[in-house]
């Protein structure tokens, strides 16, 4: 690639991997993902390294694991000192654009975006911050059991009125782009952040009647909760999944509504993938999908994510520039974290980095070389009494928390991990060297006294913050509306030749 390439990373928020039939079995109706994958780069074994939405994210964005940046869950502060992909493309001659969701908390929400298109569908607050000291009680705030309960179609809800936004705002950014109205000639950093197919799990009939249900697929593994690990049976006590019964009819509607979420969140990305067509900038645009998490989808028994099995933790990823990247299928174990150096590596740019990177450049693996094989994971939230540390290479996944039995997965031969393998006598010494290896890459017992620590100062501050007059760290997104469509100091043929697109002869 000589000429600088425009990025489109557009990402969807829960979706897991194995809920689209070309990473995994399922019924799901998204063309135009596979589509993409299919032209691109797909990455069969991807995972976010921190399964909850603003640790994912903020993890991504940096290029640091989680820890390392103080992004323990969904209420901590992503610091204005912390750089970010965004700053270094925008040092580097980029434009950098994000509409939709990033989670952005605290009063930076910027954090190297240049432009940013809407406000953000949850609180940049400290609100949702959890208590490691008091696991018993459960906040308002978390996950329960009703998008589960109450699934099935819908008219309307707030996340489509979301999603609907991004996608317009998205459209609209693009053709401003290709009209150049601004004379900015940089090429673009455009983030495209949706919502769905997050809970709840209700969609408009349109996506709900393309399937029926004797399709939908009911959770493959079933366990006791005696059978559960540690983790497992705290996210249930978290998710209040036996305050009320859950019935068969209930849970093909919870999958159907998700299914149906996923087929809108597929539209969504052919109606942005055609705009990028039509205003003649595809060909010029690298462009990557991704989702921030997973969904456990009532395996196991579990709801939503914060865990590292395969279905909280694995997240699909694609990238795609036809004519440039050939189309390949990567089975090696990536991440998220990766995406940073990777982007900086196709942007040919090499900025002195101001903290290292824990994440790999996958341009190795997009030029159908060999490359790396591991993934880091790191969850510190809701549901966790101490740390959980996940470490995934070749066929092992290995999990390990100071408050938990260790677990130790072989995904070649099971898939579905049902097989705890930490306790047998013939895998003695790799669980030895994965304990080894834990202890030199994490100091757990710091990371847990940081954790409490910061829970606590952030309960006060929010406590204190919410007393009185409130002072909000919401995106309002600027909006000028005398430069807006037409106005009466506007030259109106001008305009109008400016705004078309393409060009009319001698505009």
């Amino acid at each position: 690639m000589t000429k600088k390439q425009n990025f489109l990373l557009i990402m969807a928020d829960q979706l897991a991997a194995g809920a689209l039939p070309f990473l995994g079995k399922s019924p799901v109706k998204s063309p135009n993902l596979a589509r993409l994958a299919s032209g691109g780069v797909s990455f069969r074994s991807a995972y976010c390294n921190s399964p909850l939405c603003a640790p994912s994210r903020f993890s991504m964005l940096s290029g640091r694991l989680p820890s390392r940046i103080g992004a323990y869950d969904n209420a901590c502060e992503f610091t204005s000192t912390t750089p970010t992909i965004a700053h270094h493309l925008r040092l580097g001659g980029y434009r950098t654009i994000l509409s939709g969701k990033m989670h952005f908390v605290g009063p930076d929400q910027l954090h190297g975006f240049e432009e940013r298109l809407t406000t953000d569908i949850y609180p940049a607050d400290f609100g949702w911050t959890p208590d490691w000291t008091n696991f018993d009680e459960r906040p308002t705030w978390y996950h329960s059991m009703d998008s589960v309960l109450t699934a099935g179609p819908t008219v309307r809800t707030n996340q489509l009125d979301f999603d609907e936004e991004v996608v317009f705002t998205t459209r609209r950014k693009l053709f401003d782009i290709a009209r150049k109205t601004d004379g900015d000639e940089r090429p673009f950093f455009l983030v495209a952040s949706l919502t769905h197919p997050h809970d709840p799990f209700a969609i408009p009939r349109r996506y709900w009647d393309l399937y029926e249900d004797e399709e939908i697929d009911l959770p493959r593994v079933s366990l006791p909760l005696d059978e559960l690990d540690p983790h497992s049976r705290r996210l249930r006590h978290v998710c209040g999944n036996d305050l009320d019964p859950v019935t068969e009819v209930q849970v093909r509607a919870a999958r159907r509504a998700y299914y149906g979420a996923i087929s809108f969140v597929d539209e969504q990305i052919g109606v942005i993938l055609d705009t990028l067509e039509d205003t003649g900038l595809a060909g010029d645009t690298v462009v990557v999908v991704c989702s921030d998490h997973g969904e456990m989808l009532g395996e196991r028994g579990l709801w939503y994510k914060m865990n590292f099995l395969e279905g909280g933790a694995r997240v699909p990823l694609i990238v795609s520039a036809p004519g440039r990247i050939a189309p390949n299928t990567v089975d090696e174990s990536v991440s998220l974290l990766d995406l940073f150096p990777t982007l900086l590596d196709l942007a040919g740019l090499e900025p002195d980095m101001a903290a290292p990177l824990d994440g790999h450049s996958l341009l190795p693996h997009l030029e159908g070389a060999p490359g790396h094989d591991e993934v880091m994971g790191e969850y510190l939230a809701e549901g966790a009494i101490a740390p959980i540390v996940m470490i995934r290479r070749e066929q092992w996944k290995f999990i390990h928390s100071p408050a938990d039995p260790d677990q130790l997965y072989d995904l070649a031969s099971d898939p579905v991990e049902l097989r705890n393998l930490a306790r047998a006598p013939e895998h003695a010494d790799r669980i030895t060297a994965f304990r080894d290896e834990v202890a030199r890459r994490w100091d757990l017992a710091a990371i847990e006294r940081d954790v409490i620590a910061s829970q606590r100062q952030r309960r006060v501050v929010s406590s204190a913050n919410a007393t009185g007059r409130l002072q909000s760290w919401d995106w309002n997104p600027p909006r000028d509306a005398s430069r807006e469509y037409i106005r009466s100091h506007m030259d109106l043929e001008e305009l109008e030749a400016v705004a078309r697109f393409p060009r009319v002869r001698g505009a």
